[in-house]
C-alpha cells in the first residue's frame, strides 16, 4: 500500500503538502493539488479517514435532526438528504437522519436541524453540545440557511397585480414562526404599496383545510380573486376549490404557491410558484457545518438565497399553439 512518503516522491513535494491536500486542500494552490492528486491515483492511494477521524477525535458522522412530521407523498425532505449527503460525500462524511425521540442516539460532529419551533429552543438548542446548522430562518440569532421567505411572497404578490387583481388573499400557515412571518409580512407590505387592502388567513398546512377555505372565500364576493398561499399544498387546495366552483383559472380565480419542490408539476393546472433551491440549499448547509465543525464551532453567520418566480397556468393562460 502506498505511503505519504511514496506519494510525495511522485509529486515531487514534501510530505506536509501531500497532508495539507488530504487535509486541508483549500489551503494547496490549485498547481499542487493537481499534482498530488494525479500521484494519489497513479498509486492507488487511498486515504484512511477512520484513522484520521479516530487521530482528530471525530466520528465522521453528521445528523440530519428534523423535528416535524415528514410526508411522504411530497420529497421535500429528500431534496434536502440529496444536498446534504452530496457534500458530505465529498469529504468521507457519513449522514444519520434523526427524529426528536432518536437524536440522542449516537455521537456525531455536529447537527444540521430542520422543523425547529419556539417550544423546541430550550428543549433541543439548550442541551446541544456540538455545532449545528438550522436549515430555515430563525430570529435568535442561530446560524442559518434559508430562503429569502420576504422577498418570495413580495414576487408573487406583485405577479398578481400586474395581472390586473384588485382582490388578493392570503392564506398563510398557522404558525407564529418567523419563516412564515416573512412571508405574511412580504404579501403585506406588496399590498399597502399598491393601495390594496390585505386580507389574511391562517391555516394547517393542509390541502383538504385551504379548499374548504377557498371555497368560502371564492364564492359569490367577487367576480376576479387571486390567492397568494404559503405554500405548494395549500396552494393545491385553493386550486381544488376554484375548480370545484366552476371557476375560471386563471382568469376568475389566480393561484400562486411557495416551494416549488414537486406540488407545483402534479397539480392541474400547474402551479405559480416561488422555487427553493432544495439540493443546492442542503449542500450548502452541510459545506457551512463542516466550516463551523474545523472553525471549533465558532458562529458562521447566516445565508439567505434568493427566491425564484416560476409562472405557470394558475395564473397565466396557457398559450394557444393552433
Amino acid at each position: 500500500m502506498a505511503t505519504l512518503s511514496d506519494i510525495a516522491k511522485k509529486a515531487a513535494v514534501s510530505k506536509m503538502t501531500v497532508s495539507r491536500v488530504i487535509n486541508h486542500p483549500e489551503k494547496v494552490s490549485a498547481e499542487l493539488r493537481k499534482l498530488v492528486l494525479t500521484a494519489m491515483r497513479e498509486l492507488n492511494y487511498v486515504p484512511n479517514y477512520a484513522a484520521r477521524a479516530l487521530v482528530k477525535n471525530r466520528t465522521q458522522v453528521i445528523k440530519l435532526l428534523i423535528l416535524e412530521e415528514m410526508d411522504t407523498t411530497e420529497p421535500y425532505y429528500m431534496n434536502l438528504l440529496s444536498g446534504i449527503a452530496i457534500e458530505l460525500d465529498k469529504h468521507h462524511y457519513a449522514l444519520q437522519l434523526v427524529t426528536r425521540n432518536s437524536r440522542a442516539i449516537g455521537n456525531c460532529d455536529g447537527l444540521i436541524i430542520t422543523g425547529m419551533r419556539a417550544g423546541d429552543y430550550d428543549e433541543i438548542i439548550d442541551q446541544m453540545d456540538r455545532p449545528f446548522i438550522l436549515f430555515g430562518q430563525n430570529d435568535r440569532g442561530y446560524d442559518y440557511v434559508d430562503v429569502d421567505n420576504e422577498e418570495g411572497t413580495e414576487l408573487t404578490t406583485k405577479h398578481l397585480i400586474h395581472l390586473g387583481f384588485k382582490r388578493i388573499l392570503f392564506f398563510g400557515i398557522d404558525l407564529k414562526e418567523p419563516f412564515m412571518l416573512a412571508r405574511a409580512a412580504g404579501y403585506k407590505k406588496t399590498m399597502s404599496a399598491s393601495g390594496l387592502g390585505p386580507e389574511l388567513f391562517f391555516m394547517k398546512n393542509s390541502s383538504h383545510v385551504a379548499q374548504e377555505e377557498a371555497a368560502k372565500q371564492l364564492t359569490g364576493r367577487c367576480p376576479k380573486t387571486a390567492v397568494v398561499c404559503a405554500s405548494d399544498r395549500i396552494a393545491i387546495g385553493v386550486v381544488r376549490a376554484g375548480l370545484a366552483l366552476g371557476l375560471h383559472i386563471p382568469d376568475e380565480a389566480a393561484i400562486t404557491g411557495f416551494d416549488g419542490v414537486f406540488l407545483d408539476r402534479i397539480s392541474c393546472p400547474k402551479i405559480t410558484t416561488i422555487r427553493q433551491p432544495i439540493i443546492e440549499m442542503g449542500k450548502v448547509c452541510a459545506r457551512r457545518l463542516l466550516q463551523k465543525i474545523h472553525q471549533g464551532g465558532d458562529k458562521i453567520g447566516n445565508l439567505t438565497f434568493e427566491p425564484e418566480l416560476i409562472i405557470r397556468e394558475s395564473t397565466i393562460k396557457k398559450p394557444n399553439l393552433h
